[in-house]
């Protein structure tokens, strides 16, 4: 029996209005959810930088909020090393939802810079180190970071990197442990005070232990190793001038950044 073309019409309405409703209710149900699994992955990787990944991987997601409340503190800074607390509209800047990613769709200049702090425990005054994030571009899409940086603010603490899509067992591995420990120890100013940041070196298999700012390269993934090169360099540089209000005193090296 075929149908009236009222009804065909009627009945396309009254399913796309049900349809709607219904992805407008999970979308409302599930937007939450989302939000802290974000929340949740963005702590992990901050503190990927300061913590091992076996250390982070046996907590659970309520330790991991809890010890991240405990010993990371946060602030954004301008290019000028300023520290910033409204946005234009007179709204507060939170460090941990400014979004680096659109972020980095902007010029330099009207950034704004997350900062993150890890303290001792139970002491806010103490600082053990300051973790920077970073991003820039790979072989195929983005690729982000955080750099955690020792008291000095030259010498690198750890790093934790990730990917969006990267291909496996080549440029992927920038999200290696084995690949990520080769950053530690490393300096990122020169004997000069010039930020030289750390690069990967083309190819695999070659000690770079003697020299601060080289690590060992990955074989295959020449083009995601020059991403995370430019991005470490780029972003760093960011942060120059507020790094060079953390000065250690009596430090020679710090005092020498220009």
């Amino acid at each position: 029996m075929q149908q009236s073309n009222a009804y065909i019409i009627t009945f396309s309405v009254i399913l796309t209005v049900v349809l709607g409703l219904l992805l407008s209710g999970t979308s409302q149900i599930l937007g939450p959810i989302q939000k802290k699994a974000v929340e949740l992955d963005t702590k992990k990787q901050i503190l990927g930088a300061v913590l091992d990944a076996e250390t982070i991987s046996k907590m659970s997601s309520e330790e991991v909020l809890e010890y991240y409340g405990k010993r990371i503190s946060s602030k954004v800074v301008d290019i000028n090393g300023q520290e910033i607390e409204k946005d234009s509209d007179g709204n507060p800047i939170v460090a941990e939802n400014v979004d680096i990613g659109k972020n980095y769709k902007k010029s330099p200049e009207n950034r704004e810079y997350p900062l993150f702090i890890f303290h001792e425990e139970g002491d806010e005054d103490s600082v053990e180190s300051f973790i920077i994030p970073v991003y820039g571009s790979g072989l195929w899409d983005n690729i982000w970071g955080y750099v955690a940086l020792q008291t000095d603010v030259i010498t690198i603490k750890g790093v934790t990197f990730g990917h969006a899509a990267e291909t496996p067992g080549l440029g992927a591995r920038i999200t290696a442990g084995n690949v990520q420990a080769r950053y530690d120890g490393k300096k990122i100013f020169d004997d000069a005070g010039e930020l030289v940041s750390v690069a990967m070196q083309k190819g695999e298999g070659k000690d770079y232990s003697g020299d601060p700012h080289k690590v060992d390269g990955l074989s295959g993934a020449t083009i995601t190793a020059n991403g995370v090169n430019d991005m470490l360099k780029n972003y760093l540089s960011h942060y120059k001038e507020y790094l060079k209000t953390k000065k250690s005193t009596g430090n020679s090296e710090v005092a020498s950044i220009n």
